[in-house]
């Protein structure tokens, strides 16, 4: 193992699309959305660190989930936990997490990961992760790992990479917002467009540099505290002076204004587990094209239906196509797929209307 190879694992989303099962007090990341024993996060951790020392795998997460990443993870220390007082988007807890490993070692190269992807050839995405710290060790680079389109769609944003390189890392020229239909569908035509999967690599000199030539008030806001950075006086300045952050992402801040980003495509199969739609594409179905989650399971004319209990509370389903179908506690929900992105919306009424309790 490297030394000098670090990651930070992102842990602070709330997963509303997964209601009921994913809750601002208990996100997706905490639970085993697949039934394989393990939960995302931990999924995640054990992945990264194929490829880096454990005790530099730090996860960044709000401060009310600290006791949960506990829990979940018993082999991280107190030093590897860096928390978010307040909600702020990527690009100032990153830079902050950057300038707290800076500190710590400024030889580091790092992954900032997303928690809550399923990737199942991890060999592969180790190859990928290696192959650009190697390429971050030697150049001034920010890095990204894009997905290579299999249909055109609306819900990602899209890398485009240089179309002339024949190299396996390709410079971008442009990060594009999430796309129309028809956009999504030119973009996979051209050939020379990846899905943004949130999965960057860099040195942290060079993320720093980025920071500081790109969002100047950001970088000064969190350098003030560089000198109270892994010491007893770090908590105090953060709770102090992160509020004052703006609110924006990482994409934003450093990637599409930078000029020395490249991509590498991806080699492994991924998905961003968004959406409950997105959990059943990646479950085994049943002969009927049912995913069942823990559940057992009597079905009668129903197909494409995504089912989930807590335990293994029998479901029976009659004469119900392409419908979630998710009981958890003191929620059931029973909704069609094709309007998934409306769960949101859904939890806010029930949150208007039965209280914050259920949310």
């Amino acid at each position: 193992m490297n030394k000098n190879y670090y990651a930070i694992l992102m842990a602070g989303g709330v997963g509303s699309r997964f209601w009921p099962v994913s809750t601002q007090d208990f996100p997706k990341q905490f639970h085993d959305m697949l039934g394989t024993g393990d939960t995302l996060i931990q999924k995640t951790f054990n992945r990264l660190a194929n490829i880096i020392p454990k005790e530099n795998i730090f996860i960044l997460t709000n401060e009310r989930y600290n006791d949960l990443v506990f829990e979940q993870l018993p082999e991280v220390t107190k030093r590897q936990v860096v928390l978010e007082p307040a909600m702020r988007n990527t690009a100032p807890c990153i830079l902050y997490a950057a300038m707290k490993i800076q500190k710590e070692n400024k030889d580091a190269v790092m992954i900032v990961a997303p928690s809550d992807h399923w990737i199942e050839d991890e060999k592969s995405f180790t190859n990928n992760v290696q192959q650009a710290f190697d390429f971050c060790a030697e150049n001034d680079a920010l890095m990204t790992l894009g997905i290579t389109p299999t249909f055109p769609n609306t819900g990602y944003g899209y890398i485009e990479f240089d179309k002339t390189s024949e190299e396996n890392i390709k410079p971008v020229n442009q990060f594009r917002e999430k796309p129309d239909y028809e956009t999504a569908k030119s973009f996979i035509e051209q050939g020379n467009f990846l899905w943004n999967a949130g999965i960057f690599m860099w040195s942290v000199n060079s993320v720093l540099k980025a920071f500081k030539n790109n969002q100047p008030k950001l970088y000064e806001l969190f350098g003030s505290g560089i000198e109270a950075y892994n010491t007893n006086q770090e908590d105090d300045f953060i709770k102090e002076n992160y509020p004052k952050a703006e609110n924006v992402s990482v994409d934003y801040a450093i990637m599409e204004p930078s000029q020395n980003v490249y991509v590498i495509p991806a080699t492994f199969d991924w998905n961003d587990l968004g959406t409950w739609g997105s959990l059943y594409d990646k479950l085994d179905k049943d002969s009927s094209g049912n995913a069942v989650v823990n559940a057992q399971t009597l079905t009668e004319d129903s197909s494409g239906n995504m089912i989930r209990t807590k335990g293994k509370k029998v479901v029976v389903v009659d004469g119900l196509n392409d419908y979630i179908i998710v009981d958890k506690d003191e929620v059931l929900l029973i909704f069609p797929k094709t309007k998934e992105q409306d769960i949101k919306k859904v939890l806010q009424k029930v949150k208007d209307t039965y209280g914050e309790h259920y949310g």
